[in-house]
């Protein structure tokens, strides 16, 4: 349960996405009129947040899946327009990703954002609770799934967590605690691939909390795609045996090559793909306690 930040992001269309999302977006969007975007119009548009090319994003995709020879059932693959947005530092990939999936769902307000932020008093240490409390004061609907309800105290002597745990520890036990009365949705229970797959099947995203030195891009260049948050100016501190936390945003995946889509924030200008085994692994690392904080389209 652990760290993030968000950059500041741009201004959003008021556009919201269908309210019965399908596994597809479907090849027209009903509420558009003219003729359907060129292709690389869609891609163009893929990082701008939502709006009327969404629909034929998708479907571009899913065509040239196909075309590459690989045969789809319902359910095979999906992959859902989320925007892309940059985290501007080290540490503020998951406020970064709230912001990916509020502008997904139409209710990113940058003004409302920043405020959000000081209500909630959100600094440089952000835990997955955090980013939970934030879609309860946005009104998201959410559910975060976690191993340990409140603060491990095996990570004392992390290296990772030891520089705010002794101030964090009180703070965010308590953020757990009013969980309840808050109305942040926590359980403590174990969620499988199966579970991840039937949620972003019906169009809804989740950030999750993996470690960065083991996740892996198969879409991103060798020499970039161990550097997982490092804009510009920032050393590379991925590539350590040690655990390095680090939140994405899934938005798909492909059962028939058994990849995962998702949005790093370290980057603004591409989606990343890794295998199933490779995302498990990342997901489920000491340090992460399993967090993934599933968001709803329907909010």
């Amino acid at each position: 349960m652990r760290l993030g930040r968000a950059g500041r992001g741009l201004g959003w269309p008021s556009h919201r996405l269908p309210s019965s999302p399908q596994y597809l977006w479907p090849l027209r969007n009903p509420t558009r009129s003219g003729p359907s975007p060129a292709p690389a119009e869609a891609e163009a548009a893929a990082g701008a947040g939502p709006g009327p090319w969404a629909p034929r994003a998708a479907w571009v995709m899913r065509t040239e899946v196909e075309a590459a020879g690989q045969q789809l059932e319902p359910g095979d693959f999906v992959q859902l327009p989320v925007p892309i947005i940059q985290q501007l530092y080290h540490w503020d990939c998951g406020l970064a990703c709230s912001r990916m999936v509020l502008r997904y769902l139409g209710q990113l307000d940058d003004s409302e954002f920043e405020r959000a932020l000081q209500e909630l008093q959100l600094t440089r240490s952000i835990w997955t609770i955090d980013l939970a409390y934030l879609m309860r004061h946005f009104g998201v609907r959410h559910r975060f799934c976690t191993q340990t309800l409140g603060v491990d105290k095996g990570y004392k002597n992390q290296s990772f967590y030891r520089k705010h745990f002794d101030t964090e520890e009180t703070r965010v036990n308590q953020l757990f605690a009013q969980a309840k009365a808050c109305k942040v949705l926590v359980e403590k229970c174990t969620v499988s691939i199966q579970d991840i797959q039937a949620h972003l099947a019906q169009g809804h995203v989740a950030i999750v909390l993996v470690n960065s030195g083991v996740l892996h891009c198969d879409l991103c260049s060798s020499p970039v795609k161990y550097c997982c948050f490092t804009p510009s100016s920032h050393r590379c501190f991925c590539r350590t045996p040690e655990y390095q936390g680090h939140f994405i945003v899934l938005r798909g995946y492909n059962r028939t090559t058994g990849c995962i889509f998702y949005n790093n924030p370290a980057y603004a200008d591409r989606m990343c793909s890794t295998s199933v085994s490779n995302f498990e692994e990342a997901r489920t690392s000491y340090g992460t306690d399993e967090d993934i904080l599933f968001v709803y389209l329907d909010s």
